[in-house]
């Protein structure tokens, strides 16, 4: 047979795999769920959602000038396979009045940009987290008083963005969270 006429044969096939493969997406191939890579699936890929806690909130340090705060949290992954963590984005609060806004990771934005991600696997909680520092400005002495005291009410409000390392499925998601802080937690 003509070499030409059996490369041609077998770059269709390939281009018709690569065709059903593209239209048919997470339908085809489901490399999410229990039953791996080659499952055909009549059903949509569910993604369940992480879980985000609180591992461990300590106050490390308080001085006139600033503040310094442990803030970790217990990330849970009950999906089948790995998720990317890619960013979570949080406000301390005093009961209602907002303290601080920060974020643990990034999301790339353009084709340059690199990610810090963390990589969460399943059934396998994570301890993701920083240590943030409030300064004092002079402008609530009573809130500076609470927190050389440990009398604060702590609230922490955010979100959690991840998706699943998978070839095939997996858009972006969102956990919102809120942690009340236990008084007892936070020595």
């Amino acid at each position: 047979m003509n070499s030409k006429i059996l490369l041609s044969i077998v770059m269709g096939g390939l281009a018709a795999v690569i065709v059903v493969i593209a239209f048919s997406g997470s339908q085809l191939l489901n490399d999410v769920s229990q039953g791996g890579l080659g499952k055909v699936s009549q059903q949509q890929i569910k993604v369940l959602p992480i879980e985000v806690e609180l591992g461990k909130f300590k106050i490390l340090s308080v001085t006139e000038e600033e503040a310094q705060i442990q803030v970790d949290f217990k990330i849970t992954n009950p999906n089948y396979k790995s998720v990317i963590l890619e960013v979570i984005k949080y406000t301390l609060y005093d009961g209602d009045k907002r303290i601080l806004v920060s974020q643990i990771g990034d999301r790339p934005e353009g084709a340059i940009d690199s990610s810090n991600y963390f990589t969460i696997l399943r059934d396998t909680p994570q301890l993701i987290g920083e240590t943030i520092t409030i300064k004092n400005a002079g402008t609530d002495p009573e809130f500076w008083n609470s927190l050389q005291n440990n009398t604060i009410n702590w609230r922490i409000k955010g979100e959690a963005n991840f998706n699943l390392s998978s070839m095939t499925a997996g858009q972006e998601n969102t956990v919102p969270f809120e942690i009340t802080v236990d008084s007892s937690n936070s020595n």
